[in-house]
Formats: structure tokens, C-alpha cells, sequence
């Protein structure tokens, strides 16, 4: 069993845990993810390395609560942990001195921004992050981005903090003003790296997005994690996940993520319906 260590609730719906994982964490570096899976009879779940500890033996995940397995993931505490840890998998960011550098994050994207801000930090980039959020509830670790940032920009949806604004509208200001912006990177809702890429394409500045698709095996066998690009498909478990944002096909993929959307309702729904007629029979038991 890989324990959980930490646990720590970013939102209703976001939840961090630091597990213990000593092999994968000496070799992960930042861009990669790994595979979990609750128990022997789980699904497999593909989630990128938020960050890790060689020294602790650790590795930090963040996770949303988005259907049946990540709720069941969402009731685990310290102490408990995961049957299966599979990775570090993937092929990592590539780093090196570009110059100066974008990335742009949603969501839970944060996430595995914050290790590829880090690892282009330190390897002397310049590095401008926009970060958005639906609402200041859903922030979190803007501290951490703030010190691997030159300069950190965040946006909500509804203006409850930072710049009311949709992650696009700075990064087309930037793109006006700075015309040295070597490089950018993409990671959140694949909507949101549509329009990033949309964004930066006329610039032609080269844009990375990191996938998460529909995934199974995590080795390329199973082919559920395919992506078109112009000049073919690839997997994102092998190949990725970081591709070229401008030669993604994104109406493809974002049709390809709601393929199980009814599926994953309907164990959501069965699953809580399960909950709930146990604790009705408890409630019986104890009356």
C-alpha cells in the first residue's frame, strides 16, 4: 500500500495528499504524472506529479472530486492509502533557458503548473504565470507560484479576486506588449488550452498543452488515450503529455472527453445511492 501521509482540503472539491512513494519520487521530474488506483478492483487514474520529495520519499498529488472514483479518493485520510502507485510516466517538460516565458493555468491545472514554473525558473527563464479560477474559493497555492514567478497574474470569472477576467484576455496584452515571449505552456480545462492556443498561434509563439485524456493502461496498448494532431494520432501516455498546443486537434478531443459522460453520471448516481441506503440501514439499526 502507498500511505497517505498528508492530507490537506483546497476546496469543497479539491483535495491534496502527499503519499509515500519513494522510487517514484526520485525519479520524477516536472511534467510527468503517475497511474493510482484505490483498490485491487478500482479504476485507474492518471494524475500529474504536483510535486515531490526524493529526500522524504514523497510525492504530492492534488486531485478534484469529478466522478465516482475521485469522490471515493476524496473520502481518504492520513493513514489510509492507495493500492496501486504506478510512474513516474510520461515524458517530462523540457527544460532549459528559453528567455522569457508564459505559462497559463486553470483550475486544478495550478497544480502541475507549479512544477514546471519551478524547473524553468531555475533554469534562468523569465517566467510571467496567469493562473484563473471560476471564483476565489478555488484558489490556491498562489504563495508557491508567486516564488517561482517573475510576475504572477490572477484572473476569476466573477472578480471575487485578482483580475475579472477569462485567462486569455492578459495573455493577449502580454502577447501585444512583450515581444520576446519565447515559449508557453498550457494546463487546465482542454476549452481553456483551446483558446490559449488560439490565442498564441497568430503570434507564433510555440505553446505547449498538457493533456489528460480518457486513459487505462498508461503504456500505449490500450490506445483510450488518443489525440489527433495534423499529422496523426499519438497517446498521451507515451507521448505526452505536453504537445504542441497549434497542431492539436481540440474539437476532436474535447468531443473524445465526453464519450462516457452518461457512464460516469450513472455510477456517480449508483454509487451515492449505495452510500445512502447504508446509512439508512445503520440509522434503523441504532434507533
Amino acid at each position: 500500500m502507498y500511505r497517505i501521509l498528508q492530507k490537506q482540503v483546497l476546496s469543497n472539491f479539491v483535495k491534496l495528499v502527499v503519499v509515500q512513494a519513494p522510487l517514484v519520487a526520485t525519479k520524477a521530474l516536472a511534467g510527468q504524472f503517475v497511474i493510482v488506483r484505490l483498490n485491487e478492483t478500482g479504476e485507474r487514474i492518471p494524475l500529474t506529479i504536483a510535486d515531490s520529495s526524493p529526500l522524504e520519499g514523497t510525492i504530492t498529488l492534488i486531485y478534484q472530486e469529478v466522478g465516482k472514483s475521485t469522490m471515493q479518493m476524496g473520502l481518504l485520510e492520513a493513514g489510509d492509502g492507495f493500492e496501486n502507485v504506478v510512474g513516474p510516466l510520461g515524458r517530462p517538460t523540457e527544460v532549459k533557458n528559453y528567455g522569457k516565458v508564459v505559462l497559463v493555468g486553470g483550475g486544478i491545472g495550478v497544480a502541475p503548473l507549479f512544477p514546471i514554473a519551478r524547473a524553468l525558473k531555475e533554469a534562468g527563464n523569465t517566467v510571467i504565470s496567469i493562473i484563473g479560477v471560476r471564483t476565489k474559493a478555488l484558489l490556491f497555492w498562489e504563495e508557491r507560484m508567486v516564488a517561482v514567478s517573475d510576475r504572477l497574474i490572477v484572473c476569476t470569472d466573477d472578480g471575487t479576486y485578482g483580475r475579472q477576467a477569462l485567462v486569455t484576455e492578459p495573455l493577449q496584452e502580454l502577447l501585444e506588449s512583450e515581444a520576446d515571449l519565447h515559449r508557453a505552456w498550457a494546463i487546465g480545462p482542454a476549452v481553456m488550452m483551446k483558446f490559449v492556443a488560439e490565442t498564441t498561434c497568430p503570434y507564433n509563439v510555440p505553446t505547449l498543452a498538457s493533456l489528460n485524456t480518457i486513459m487505462i493502461d498508461g503504456t500505449g496498448m490500450c490506445g483510450g488515450c488518443r489525440v489527433v494532431l495534423d499529422n496523426g494520432a499519438q497517446f498521451v501516455c507515451v507521448d505526452g503529455p505536453e504537445f504542441d498546443a497549434h497542431r492539436v486537434d481540440w474539437n476532436n478531443l474535447l468531443e473524445r472527453l465526453s464519450f462516457y459522460r452518461a457512464e460516469e453520471r450513472l455510477a456517480v448516481e449508483r454509487w451515492q445511492r449505495h452510500v445512502c441506503n447504508l446509512d439508512l440501514a445503520f440509522e434503523e439499526m441504532v434507533r
